[in-house]
């Protein structure tokens, strides 16, 4: 259903809205139009306080921040939550950092609309991928080294018992979400599945902030470079030869003492 059939002020609805990468003026003037007309705004842990300082001042604000091991609500609850407040009557925007429907549980969203008869609106972000790409200059697919990116939630059920061969190699780009506390056992996965210890890997913290950082290592490292540079999340992590591409060094990253990469 799009906005053109249901106005932003039509109330008791509910819009998606993808506040992309973190930065406030990757907003597409869709989402900001939908922010303006708020009453009630569920939002998630990522999106920047940039962002949250458009909604209007009389929109409710609800966080439903999602942590490692601790959840304020479960995903069926935020479903029920907004459909409650929609048939209330009220025009509910679910804000969410990226993309909705890149690892963001839009779909279940979507499906929680529908089942109780809410309209329902998605308004599309920036992806983290993209928006942490571009943020360093890093492309995700370059002729001379890489056709083909995925992208895998590091997080995601079964990580163990998921088949990620073909995923990362010579030609190729992996995009790991979420993939920060995991990272030792991703590493370790990769490599057991084929990929050299010195496949060059980037972690992207922040991206498109004001307090950004990148690293570069090889995979062997990947977990240490995370814990000596304490990274914390929203982080991606970047695997393949693009990893070595993008803003230029200015240290010589080693396997063993690889260290932040300037942005300026």
């Amino acid at each position: 259903m799009s906005d053109h059939l249901i106005p932003f002020a039509c109330a008791g609805r509910v819009v998606l809205v993808g506040a992309g990468p973190g930065a406030v003026d990757l907003l597409t003037l869709r989402a900001a139009r939908a922010l303006a007309s708020a009453d009630v705004v569920i939002h998630d842990g990522l999106v920047s306080d940039e962002i949250m300082a458009l909604l209007p001042a009389d929109a409710r604000r609800i966080s439903v921040a999602k942590r490692r091991a601790r959840h304020t609500l479960s995903q069926p609850a935020i479903g029920d939550l907004l459909v409650a407040e929609a048939l209330a009557g009220h025009v509910v925007v679910r804000l969410k950092g990226g993309d909705p429907f890149i690892f963001g549980r839009g779909g279940e969203e979507v499906d929680a609309c529908r089942a109780a008869g809410v309209p329902v609106d998605v308004i599309p972000g920036i992806s983290s991928a993209q928006g942490a790409a571009a943020a360093v200059q890093m492309p995700l697919t370059h002729r001379d080294h890489a056709s083909i990116v995925s992208f895998v939630a590091g997080e995601c059920r079964g990580l163990a018992e998921q088949n990620w061969v073909g995923l990362a190699g010579p030609g190729r780009t992996l995009v790991i979400y979420m993939g920060l506390s995991g990272a030792h056992q991703i590493a370790e996965k990769l490599m057991a599945d084929g990929l050299t210890p010195e496949t060059p890997v980037a972690v992207i913290e922040r991206a498109t902030r004001d307090d950004q950082r990148l690293f570069r290592t090889l995979l062997a490292d990947l977990g240490g470079i995370i814990a000596r540079a304490k990274v914390e999340s929203p982080a991606l992590i970047v695997i393949g030869h693009v990893a070595t591409l993008g803003v230029p060094d200015t240290v010589l990253h080693q396997l063993v003492e690889a260290v932040p990469c300037p942005l300026s």
